[in-house]
């Protein structure tokens, strides 16, 4: 065979020629280093990034479908990933696919993230102590305002309470009264008169 090494074989075990070897292995290198680069240099990817859209997941939640051969794989059963071309039977795997290294990159992400310099995040950290301040005033007023009317409600509806109950226990006793004074006799044993 043209191109293989020798091999001896005096005693039971192979001898294998090294020179041989050594001078294939240089053939190779050289036929290398003519060879012009046909390798693509790597893509440069968009470091990861936050999601900028809502994801559906549902849209078609407890809808029944007929599914035929026919059907486009976008309007079978499951979540269809339009970026893999790909369906996902449940929501839980299809978070899973979009969050996921394969789908990233077919986006044209890698999957590094951004370093953040230190005057990015005290930026981020007065934005986010200035959100809170102004989310907890306005909490505070509007909250104080309905807990006031609350309140109010709440007063207003137990004295109602108040006023039927004792419209209903004076309606009790003037009736109980009638009925002992046809008996003929005051009361049922108690010493208070009222």
């Amino acid at each position: 065979m043209p191109g293989n090494p020798k091999v001896t074989y005096e005693d039971h075990r192979r001898k294998w020629d090294k020179s041989e070897y050594e001078k294939l292995a240089s053939d190779r290198l050289q036929e290398d280093d003519l060879q012009p680069e046909t390798s693509e240099k790597p893509v440069k990817r968009e470091l990861l990034k936050a999601r900028d859209y809502k994801i559906d997941l549902d849209s078609r939640l407890g809808k029944s479908v007929v599914v035929t051969q026919s059907t486009p794989a976008a309007d079978c059963g499951g979540y269809y990933c339009n970026v893999c071309d790909c369906v996902v039977k449940d929501s839980i795997n299809f978070l899973d696919h979009i969050n996921g290294k394969k789908h990233q990159r077919n986006l044209g992400m890698s999957m590094k993230v951004e370093r953040s310099t230190l005057d990015q995040v005290k930026q981020r950290f007065e934005t986010n102590k200035k959100k809170m301040e102004e989310k907890k005033r306005q909490y505070d007023f509007e909250e104080r305002m309905k807990e006031a009317k609350e309140d109010e409600e709440r007063i207003k509806a137990y004295r109602r309470e108040r006023k039927k109950e004792k419209k209903r226990k004076a309606e009790e006793m003037s009736g109980d009264t009638d009925i002992s004074e046809m008996m003929g006799f005051g009361g049922f044993g108690g010493s208070k008169k009222r």
